[in-house]
């Protein structure tokens, strides 16, 4: 009966009796409901190594991919936010026949991820400030579209790892986040968000600039110099590891990828 009241009352609009209990299965998840000033709803959340000290008092109920079921279901949540991926198909189906609201957060592209912002404002009885911050989002996201817009984007290898050697797929929103900054993911034809891919179709893809997370993953491409990166010097690291963390903080983060795309290799006018 709880959870058909909380429904009722959140479709028509109407103010909650009391304060939402939210448990976020996603670090970027909880992020966002810092952004919203909604800490406070928090009453489980899934492991974060870099979690903030405001919220070390908060339960974990488990990691991606595998949660802590007894923990969970201790906190007696209203509402369990997660990112596909984060809760296995069966406990998922768990929870639901428990009677537990369930929203996932899908993105895949930046305006995607201010529509979530906004949602999940609504979601958690914080509209007001999810409006104002999903306003301020979509703002800043189109003067970095205007900003660097280019006519001819630079194609880009975007390295998540090395060893084996992967990549992101044209689903995956740091490919869009690239198009922002007037770049061309090499491997955009991919649909798989984390694609394994080999050296030989790297090379063959010559990409303008190789991205990667650290300076040693960078210097093993030196071995290949017909690449256009390596020849052009194009060879740089990630500037914010933000960009793998799909809340607010990842459109600045996105800022600081465009400024240094366009420092590194300008844009023709």
């Amino acid at each position: 009966m709880r959870r058909y009241l909380w429904l009722l009352l959140l479709a028509l609009g109407m103010p909650l009796a009391a304060a939402p209990r939210v448990v976020s299965l996603a670090p970027s998840i909880t992020e966002i409901i810092l952004d919203l000033q909604a800490g406070d709803l928090l009453v489980g959340m899934a492991e974060w190594h870099e979690r903030p000290a405001q919220l070390e008092d908060v339960p974990l109920v488990g990691r991606y991919g595998q949660l802590d079921m007894e923990r969970l279901l201790s906190v007696r949540p209203d509402l369990v936010l997660y990112w596909p991926g984060s809760v296995p198909a069966a406990q998922r189906d768990q929870l639901e026949r428990l009677g537990i609201p369930l929203y996932s957060v899908d993105v895949h592209e930046l305006d995607d991820l201010v529509s979530q912002v906004d949602e999940i404002g609504v979601r958690i009885g914080r509209k007001e400030q999810g409006g104002q911050l999903a306003d301020a989002l979509r703002s800043r996201l189109a003067a970095l579209r205007q900003q660097y817009r280019r006519e001819r984007p630079l194609s880009v290898f975007y390295q998540v790892w090395d060893k084996p050697l992967y990549t992101v797929g044209g689903y995956q929103i740091i490919s869009d986040a690239l198009s922002v900054c007037g770049a061309r993911n090499v491997f955009a034809d991919l649909t798989q968000p984390a694609p394994q891919v080999n050296l030989e179709t790297v090379l063959a893809r010559n990409p303008q600039v190789i991205l990667a997370p650290d300076q040693p993953q960078l210097d093993a491409w030196k071995a290949w110099p017909n690449v256009a990166a390596v020849r052009d010097g194009l060879l740089l690291q990630v500037p914010d590891k933000g960009l793998e963390r799909p809340s607010g903080q990842m459109i600045e983060a996105t800022a600081k990828l465009c400024a240094l795309l366009q420092a590194k290799a300008p844009a023709s006018r």
